[in-house]
């Protein structure tokens, strides 16, 4: 592939809800294009774009990837991202460097939960909107359906741009309704059309179609406004100029039609991606923060020094680490060294290099706009900037979302452990929204993410890539224990006398409960020397360690006070270790009068949902003891706030899957610890009694 500037390359993203033919159609660009020569195909496991071996196997994109294709001159960075919803969230490193995008939505099932999801992606960073309504080949499939619904959802200025020669099995081509030219294809995934006439049955709807296009453009500026209302009509230089200024402003968003299985509908994707989606120096600056912190413009641009912008990394099994990038500003060479502004540290590019799904191709230069690939960088990960070292900026992250959802892993070989680490680490640098950390109360190492089956897919990915192989687990709910009442003074003896030097140590306690959050403290208020300074020590140890086993549950004891009163020992037999022991029969001794009780971590948890399943998501969280907060409208969905016990949260995934036919999301994070009701403290109790019976 030959060198492009800047003014040549066109970034495009493609989004939308799982299944609705991404992948396929990124597929045909490159077939049609001539990049490739060859079609490769999701069924087949030979897609450019899903290479990764759990994508070949569950023919479903897991992450995003790049298919550069070049047509009349130009080099479009086509960028695949997945849709379904446990790994929708890697397609926010794809927007975050394009500069315009494709929504895809089914021709038969209209707009879904994830076309949404992406659309609201895409709205963030102002990119310019192209609908197109694919799979109009298929049983069912309506384009005015599809269309009504896009408008109903996403605005008025939503617009046909074509309407469709034949619907399902028939569909074969669309009418262009700025040339008012029919492009009819060939389906033998050839992708290319022939223009032709316009079908007598179709000109008046095309013409009403074209009507409505263009007072749609003319609204898009007043000259166009002025020319309209003086001729009745515009030129199809000045509808073509409206639209590309209207789509760039994102005041008109233009839909087409498109059948990707068959190559229906794609070289007019081609010749729309170059004349009207923007070239990289059109598009929004990124933020940055110099060296002063202050907020600064990245603009792309080809005269400014080198800057890069990780989006996104691949552990390679073979080729180490990829990261992927964009350049943001300057030419990118061979041999250039690049300060990471996060870690302080220079890297050297040693091959400048592009990515075709999985092949890394060197290339000699990429300049501002374009995206590429390095290997082996040493410390950097997504999100980092490379900057010429005398210009340093770092730029604005992508923020990703938090992990939802925690399961334990364990090895399935002993002595894995460690290996199961390294390999979590470079699977969290390939998937920012993975979390891996071991629990400081249950001491089990915890793999987060979206999902379950997020989760899944990153042990599968974990052996294949690897070589490691875990088990996943439940995790166990971090539960506290704590005192409710004072015990007044407790006495703890230990004597033992067996031949020669004998062991004693004797101490008096009172214990009492302290407020929420407060932990643990240890108060001397011995006068004189009952028990020697020296000893003193001991006996908090001897409480320390037998509150940390719990008294209730084998969970740690918390927000508690231990006053030591007074005490004595003997001159020959005391020791610290008999100290140590008396400290913590005087602790077991004070828990039969302190009322101990069992504390469990509550979340805050957001729900978002449509409003249509408010009534059986509220009467869910009921069943699972949850508090509402509050609630807030957004569009026609609902954000529900409940604070709900962990415990009832473990399982919470599958169940807002099926009761919203997985068109709702929630988060949840730690609030706080409260006292469990009797039926929870029982149940607790009774499996750690259980577990103590079987391992004695």
């Amino acid at each position: 592939m030959k060198v492009y500037k800047t003014k040549d390359v066109r970034n495009v993203v493609l989004l939308g809800h799982g299944d609705s033919g991404k992948t396929t159609l990124t597929s045909h660009l490159l077939f049609t294009s001539g990049t490739l020569k060859r079609l490769g195909k999701v069924d087949d496991g030979t897609a450019v774009t899903d290479f990764d071996d759990e994508e070949t196997h569950r023919k479903i994109s897991l992450q995003t990837a790049i298919a550069p294709v070049e047509w009349n001159q130009h080099k479009i960075n086509v960028i695949d991202t997945p849709g379904y919803s446990s790994f929708v969230a890697d397609a926010l490193g794809g927007v975050a460097v394009a500069d315009s995008a494709f929504i895809l939505v089914d021709a038969v099932a209209g707009p879904e939960v994830i076309t949404r999801r992406t659309f609201r992606f895409a709205t963030a960073r102002t990119l310019p909107i192209v609908f197109v309504v694919n799979k109009m080949d298929r049983d069912s499939a309506s384009f005015e359906r599809t269309v009504a619904a896009i408008q109903d959802r996403f605005g008025r200025e939503s617009i046909p741009l074509q309407i469709p020669l034949g619907e399902e099995a028939a569909f074969d081509g669309a009418v262009d309704l700025l040339t008012m030219k029919a492009h009819r294809y060939e389906k033998d995934g050839k992708g290319t059309y022939k223009e032709e006439d316009i079908p007598g049955e179709l000109k008046d709807a095309a013409g009403t179609a074209r009507a409505v296009l263009v007072e749609m453009v003319a609204e898009t500026d007043d000259a166009l406004m002025e020319a309209f209302f003086e001729n009745g009509e515009l030129t199809n230089e000045q509808v073509r100029e409206g639209l590309a200024k209207g789509l760039r402003e994102r005041t008109v968003m233009p839909i087409l039609c498109s059948s990707s299985l068959h190559g229906v509908g794609i070289q007019d994707l081609l010749e729309l991606s170059v004349q009207m989606m923007p070239a990289p120096t059109e598009s929004r600056p990124r933020k940055g923060t110099d060296a002063d912190g202050k907020e600064v413009d990245c603009p792309i641009s080809p005269d400014d020094p080198v800057k890069l912008f990780v989006f996104k990394t691949v552990a390679d099994p073979f080729a180490g680490q990829l990261s992927l990038f964009r350049v943001v500003s300057g030419t990118l060479t061979d041999g250039a060294t690049l300060l990471n502004v996060r870690a302080g540290q220079n890297e050297r590019i040693a091959h400048v290099a592009y990515s075709q799904g999985k092949t890394i191709e060197q290339i000699s230069e990429l300049h501002a706009g374009d995206l590429g690939v390095v290997a082996k960088l040493k410390d950097t990960q997504t999100n980092d900037s490379l900057c010429d070292p005398a210009h340093a900026i770092k730029m604005k992250p992508v923020a990703f979302p938090e992990p939802s959802i925690s399961f334990a892993v364990e090895p399935k070989s002993k002595g894995d452990e460690e290996k199961i680490s390294t390999a979590l680490h470079r699977l969290i640098d390939e998937d920012p929204v993975l979390r891996a950390g071991r629990d400081g109360k249950t001491h089990e190492l915890l793999l987060s993410g979206t999902d379950q089956v997020h989760v899944e897919v990153a042990i599968a990915k974990m052996k294949k890539k690897f070589g490691v192989d875990a088990i996943l687990k439940q995790p166990k709910v971090p539960y506290l224990e704590t005192i409710k009442k004072r015990s007044g003074q407790v006495n703890g003896r230990h004597k033992k006398q067996s031949g020669g030097r004998g062991q004693f140590g004797d101490c008096v306690i009172e214990m009492e409960p302290l407020p929420r959050g407060s932990g643990f403290e240890f108060v001397d208020k011995i006068f004189g020397g009952s028990i020697p300074q020296n000893f003193r020590p001991a006996v908090q140890k001897g409480i320390v360690e037998t509150a940390a086993r719990g008294w209730l549950s084998g969970n740690p004891m918390i927000d508690f006070r231990v006053t030591l009163v007074d005490g004595s020992y003997h001159t020959v037999d005391s020791s610290e270790m008999a100290f140590k022991i008396a400290g913590s029969v005087a602790f077991k001794a004070a828990m039969d009068k302190c009322k101990p009780t069992l504390l469990e971590p509550v979340m805050n948890v957001e729900i978002t949902i449509p409003e249509d399943f408010m009534g059986d998501i509220m009467g869910d969280l009921s069943s699972r003891r949850g508090k509402p907060q509050g609630m807030d409208a957004d569009g026609d969905y609902q954000v529900i706030r409940a604070q709900v016990p962990m415990a009832e949260m473990l399982t919470y995934a599958s169940t807002l899957k099926s009761i919203t036919s997985d068109r709702g999301t929630y988060h949840m994070e730690f609030s706080h610890y409260e006292e469990a009701p009797s039926n929870v403290r029982e149940q607790v109790m009774g499996e750690y009694r259980k577990s103590q019976e079987a391992h004695s």
